[in-house]
Protein backbone atom coordinates (compact mmCIF):
# COMPACT_ATOMS: atom_id res chain seq x y z
CA UNK A 1 0.00 0.00 0.00
CA UNK A 2 1.06 3.58 -0.54
CA UNK A 3 1.85 5.28 2.76
CA UNK A 4 -0.16 8.46 3.30
CA UNK A 5 2.51 10.88 4.40
CA UNK A 6 -0.01 13.41 5.75
CA UNK A 7 -1.18 10.92 8.41
CA UNK A 8 2.30 10.22 9.74
CA UNK A 9 3.19 11.89 13.04
CA UNK A 10 6.74 13.17 12.55
CA UNK A 11 8.79 13.42 15.74
CA UNK A 12 10.99 16.31 16.84
CA UNK A 13 14.52 15.72 18.16
CA UNK A 14 13.20 16.29 21.69
CA UNK A 15 10.46 13.70 21.19
CA UNK A 16 12.99 11.19 19.88
CA UNK A 17 15.06 11.86 23.00
CA UNK A 18 12.03 10.90 25.10
CA UNK A 19 11.67 7.70 23.06
CA UNK A 20 15.26 6.67 23.75
CA UNK A 21 14.32 5.97 27.38
CA UNK A 22 11.79 3.17 26.78
CA UNK A 23 13.89 1.98 23.85
CA UNK A 24 16.95 1.47 26.02
CA UNK A 25 14.84 -0.23 28.69
CA UNK A 26 13.48 -2.68 26.08
CA UNK A 27 17.02 -3.47 24.95
CA UNK A 28 18.15 -4.04 28.54
CA UNK A 29 15.29 -6.44 29.28
CA UNK A 30 15.81 -8.45 26.10
CA UNK A 31 19.55 -8.75 26.72
CA UNK A 32 18.98 -9.89 30.31
CA UNK A 33 16.40 -12.49 29.25
CA UNK A 34 19.06 -14.52 27.46
CA UNK A 35 19.74 -16.08 30.88
CA UNK A 36 16.06 -17.08 31.21
CA UNK A 37 15.89 -18.93 27.88
CA UNK A 38 17.05 -22.40 28.93
CA UNK A 39 15.93 -26.01 28.77
CA UNK A 40 13.47 -26.81 31.55
CA UNK A 41 12.12 -23.27 31.90
CA UNK A 42 8.45 -22.68 31.10
CA UNK A 43 7.41 -19.75 28.94
CA UNK A 44 5.54 -18.51 32.03
CA UNK A 45 8.92 -18.33 33.81
CA UNK A 46 10.35 -16.20 31.00
CA UNK A 47 7.41 -13.80 31.26
CA UNK A 48 7.74 -13.56 35.05
CA UNK A 49 11.47 -12.78 34.74
CA UNK A 50 10.65 -10.07 32.21
CA UNK A 51 8.03 -8.53 34.47
CA UNK A 52 10.47 -8.36 37.38
CA UNK A 53 13.03 -6.62 35.18
CA UNK A 54 10.43 -4.16 33.87
CA UNK A 55 9.38 -3.23 37.41
CA UNK A 56 13.01 -2.78 38.46
CA UNK A 57 13.63 -0.38 35.56
CA UNK A 58 10.64 1.77 36.48
CA UNK A 59 8.90 1.52 33.11
CA UNK A 60 5.45 0.30 32.10
CA UNK A 61 4.64 -2.90 30.23
CA UNK A 62 2.55 -1.57 27.36
CA UNK A 63 1.47 -5.02 26.11
CA UNK A 64 -0.07 -6.16 29.40
CA UNK A 65 -3.81 -5.63 28.99
CA UNK A 66 -3.41 -4.28 25.44
CA UNK A 67 -6.52 -5.54 23.63
CA UNK A 68 -6.80 -8.06 26.46
CA UNK A 69 -3.32 -9.62 26.18
CA UNK A 70 -2.60 -11.18 29.60
CA UNK A 71 1.17 -10.70 30.08
CA UNK A 72 3.94 -8.14 29.61
CA UNK A 73 5.66 -10.08 26.83
CA UNK A 74 4.78 -12.42 23.99
CA UNK A 75 6.81 -15.65 24.07
CA UNK A 76 6.63 -17.56 20.78
CA UNK A 77 8.28 -20.98 20.48
CA UNK A 78 9.36 -22.81 17.31
CA UNK A 79 6.49 -22.68 14.77
CA UNK A 80 4.58 -19.99 16.69
CA UNK A 81 5.30 -16.99 14.51
CA UNK A 82 4.02 -14.23 16.77
CA UNK A 83 1.84 -13.34 19.81
CA UNK A 84 2.62 -16.49 21.79
CA UNK A 85 0.88 -16.44 25.18
CA UNK A 86 3.18 -17.43 28.09
CA UNK A 87 2.06 -20.56 29.89
CA UNK A 88 3.19 -24.00 31.03
CA UNK A 89 5.03 -24.96 27.83
CA UNK A 90 8.51 -26.15 28.88
CA UNK A 91 11.47 -25.22 26.70
CA UNK A 92 13.69 -28.00 25.38
CA UNK A 93 17.18 -28.15 23.92
CA UNK A 94 17.35 -26.70 20.39
CA UNK A 95 14.05 -24.82 20.69
CA UNK A 96 13.89 -21.41 19.10
CA UNK A 97 12.17 -18.71 21.19
CA UNK A 98 11.07 -15.19 20.27
CA UNK A 99 10.25 -12.63 22.96
CA UNK A 100 8.33 -9.50 21.88
CA UNK A 101 8.22 -6.54 24.24
CA UNK A 102 6.79 -3.00 24.23
CA UNK A 103 7.56 -0.60 27.08
CA UNK A 104 6.24 2.86 27.92
CA UNK A 105 7.94 5.71 29.78
CA UNK A 106 6.35 9.14 30.26
CA UNK A 107 3.81 8.33 27.56
CA UNK A 108 6.36 7.27 24.90
CA UNK A 109 6.91 3.72 23.60
CA UNK A 110 9.75 1.46 22.56
CA UNK A 111 9.12 -1.85 20.77
CA UNK A 112 11.49 -4.70 20.02
CA UNK A 113 11.66 -8.48 19.66
CA UNK A 114 14.53 -10.95 19.90
CA UNK A 115 14.91 -14.61 18.97
CA UNK A 116 17.01 -16.91 21.14
CA UNK A 117 18.28 -20.46 20.77
CA UNK A 118 17.93 -22.94 23.63
CA UNK A 119 21.43 -24.40 23.69
CA UNK A 120 23.60 -24.19 20.60
CA UNK A 121 20.81 -24.98 18.14
CA UNK A 122 20.97 -26.99 14.93
CA UNK A 123 22.40 -25.99 11.54
CA UNK A 124 18.87 -25.08 10.40
CA UNK A 125 18.00 -22.98 13.43
CA UNK A 126 21.32 -21.15 13.24
CA UNK A 127 20.72 -20.49 9.54
CA UNK A 128 17.28 -19.14 10.37
CA UNK A 129 18.63 -16.83 13.08
CA UNK A 130 21.34 -15.56 10.77
CA UNK A 131 18.74 -14.94 8.06
CA UNK A 132 16.33 -13.10 10.36
CA UNK A 133 19.07 -10.95 11.87
CA UNK A 134 20.58 -10.11 8.48
CA UNK A 135 17.17 -9.28 7.00
CA UNK A 136 16.42 -6.82 9.80
CA UNK A 137 19.84 -5.20 9.54
CA UNK A 138 19.45 -4.86 5.76
CA UNK A 139 16.04 -3.29 6.28
CA UNK A 140 17.48 -0.79 8.75
CA UNK A 141 20.30 0.10 6.36
CA UNK A 142 17.72 0.83 3.63
CA UNK A 143 15.56 2.97 5.94
CA UNK A 144 17.27 6.31 5.39
CA UNK A 145 15.96 9.76 4.59
CA UNK A 146 15.40 10.12 0.85
CA UNK A 147 14.73 6.42 0.35
CA UNK A 148 11.32 4.76 -0.05
CA UNK A 149 9.61 2.00 1.89
CA UNK A 150 9.77 -0.33 -1.10
CA UNK A 151 13.57 -0.24 -0.76
CA UNK A 152 13.23 -1.52 2.82
CA UNK A 153 10.93 -4.36 1.78
CA UNK A 154 13.16 -5.39 -1.11
CA UNK A 155 16.29 -5.40 1.08
CA UNK A 156 14.59 -7.62 3.66
CA UNK A 157 13.14 -10.00 1.08
CA UNK A 158 16.43 -10.37 -0.80
CA UNK A 159 18.30 -11.13 2.44
CA UNK A 160 15.75 -13.81 3.36
CA UNK A 161 16.06 -15.43 -0.05
CA UNK A 162 19.84 -15.66 0.25
CA UNK A 163 19.36 -18.01 3.19
CA UNK A 164 16.50 -19.97 1.66
CA UNK A 165 13.90 -18.45 4.00
CA UNK A 166 10.43 -16.95 3.54
CA UNK A 167 9.17 -13.60 4.84
CA UNK A 168 5.76 -13.88 6.53
CA UNK A 169 4.24 -10.98 4.63
CA UNK A 170 1.05 -10.94 6.68
CA UNK A 171 2.95 -9.11 9.44
CA UNK A 172 4.22 -5.54 9.07
CA UNK A 173 6.15 -2.90 10.95
CA UNK A 174 4.51 0.30 12.09
CA UNK A 175 5.00 3.84 13.26
CA UNK A 176 5.31 4.30 17.00
CA UNK A 177 5.34 7.17 19.47
CA UNK A 178 2.72 8.06 22.05
CA UNK A 179 0.68 5.22 20.55
CA UNK A 180 1.99 1.69 20.11
CA UNK A 181 0.76 1.55 16.52
CA UNK A 182 0.83 4.60 14.24
CA UNK A 183 1.37 5.28 10.56
CA UNK A 184 3.33 4.38 8.50
CA UNK A 185 2.76 0.72 7.79
CA UNK A 186 6.14 -0.87 7.00
CA UNK A 187 5.95 -3.80 4.58
CA UNK A 188 8.74 -6.38 4.72
CA UNK A 189 8.52 -7.25 1.06
CA UNK A 190 8.56 -4.84 -1.84
CA UNK A 191 10.27 -3.33 -4.85
CA UNK A 192 12.93 -0.63 -4.74
CA UNK A 193 11.69 2.79 -5.79
CA UNK A 194 8.09 2.13 -4.76
CA UNK A 195 6.13 2.90 -1.61
CA UNK A 196 5.97 6.08 0.39
CA UNK A 197 8.99 8.32 0.97
CA UNK A 198 11.10 8.02 4.11
CA UNK A 199 11.63 11.45 5.65
CA UNK A 200 13.34 12.88 8.76
CA UNK A 201 11.16 12.70 11.85
CA UNK A 202 9.71 9.29 11.12
CA UNK A 203 9.95 6.70 13.90
CA UNK A 204 8.86 3.15 13.08
CA UNK A 205 9.60 -0.51 13.65
CA UNK A 206 11.29 -2.93 11.29
CA UNK A 207 10.26 -6.44 12.35
CA UNK A 208 10.29 -9.12 9.64
CA UNK A 209 9.35 -12.64 10.68
CA UNK A 210 11.21 -15.29 8.68
CA UNK A 211 10.35 -18.94 8.26
CA UNK A 212 12.28 -21.98 7.10
CA UNK A 213 9.19 -23.03 5.14
CA UNK A 214 6.15 -21.38 3.61
CA UNK A 215 4.68 -18.00 4.53
CA UNK A 216 1.16 -19.11 5.48
CA UNK A 217 -0.10 -18.79 9.07
CA UNK A 218 -3.24 -19.47 11.08
CA UNK A 219 -4.49 -18.58 14.59
CA UNK A 220 -4.68 -20.96 17.52
CA UNK A 221 -7.72 -21.25 19.78
CA UNK A 222 -6.20 -18.92 22.39
CA UNK A 223 -7.05 -16.07 20.03
CA UNK A 224 -3.49 -14.74 19.98
CA UNK A 225 -0.87 -17.26 18.87
CA UNK A 226 -0.24 -17.34 15.13
CA UNK A 227 1.51 -20.47 13.83
CA UNK A 228 2.96 -21.39 10.46
CA UNK A 229 0.65 -23.48 8.29
CA UNK A 230 3.39 -26.04 7.62
CA UNK A 231 4.74 -25.89 11.22
CA UNK A 232 8.06 -24.53 9.99
CA UNK A 233 10.30 -22.69 12.46
CA UNK A 234 10.22 -18.89 12.73
CA UNK A 235 12.55 -16.13 13.92
CA UNK A 236 12.21 -12.37 14.33
CA UNK A 237 14.41 -9.44 15.29
CA UNK A 238 12.42 -6.23 15.70
CA UNK A 239 13.95 -2.79 16.20
CA UNK A 240 12.50 0.70 16.57
CA UNK A 241 14.33 3.25 14.41
CA UNK A 242 14.29 7.05 14.17
CA UNK A 243 15.09 8.74 10.87
CA UNK A 244 17.22 11.90 10.85
CA UNK A 245 18.42 13.85 7.83
CA UNK A 246 21.94 12.43 8.13
CA UNK A 247 21.43 9.06 9.82
CA UNK A 248 18.96 6.46 11.08
CA UNK A 249 19.26 5.64 14.77
CA UNK A 250 18.22 2.33 16.33
CA UNK A 251 16.44 3.30 19.55
CA UNK A 252 16.05 -0.23 20.93
CA UNK A 253 19.67 -1.34 20.83
CA UNK A 254 22.33 -0.78 23.52
CA UNK A 255 25.18 -2.77 22.01
CA UNK A 256 26.87 -0.18 19.79
CA UNK A 257 26.00 0.47 16.16
CA UNK A 258 28.94 -1.61 14.89
CA UNK A 259 27.25 -4.77 16.21
CA UNK A 260 24.36 -4.15 13.83
CA UNK A 261 26.71 -4.94 10.96
CA UNK A 262 27.45 -8.45 12.25
CA UNK A 263 26.05 -11.38 10.28
CA UNK A 264 24.81 -13.21 13.39
CA UNK A 265 22.87 -11.92 16.43
CA UNK A 266 25.36 -10.55 19.02
CA UNK A 267 23.72 -12.48 21.90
Amino acid sequence: MEVREQSIQLKTSLEVAHMRRPGRAVAEVLRALRHSIRAGAATEDVASDAERLIEKLGVEAALKGYRGFPRAVCVSVNHVAVHGVPGDHVLAENDIVTVDLTLRKDGWHGDSAWTYLVGVGTPDTRRLLRAAWTATVCGIQAAVAGSRFGNVGEAIEEAAKRYGCSVLDRFVGHGIGRSIHEEPMVLHTGEAGTGGPIVPGMVFTIEPILSLGEAGVYALHDGWSMVTSDHSLCAQFEQTVAVFSDRTEVLTWNGGQEALRADFPPF
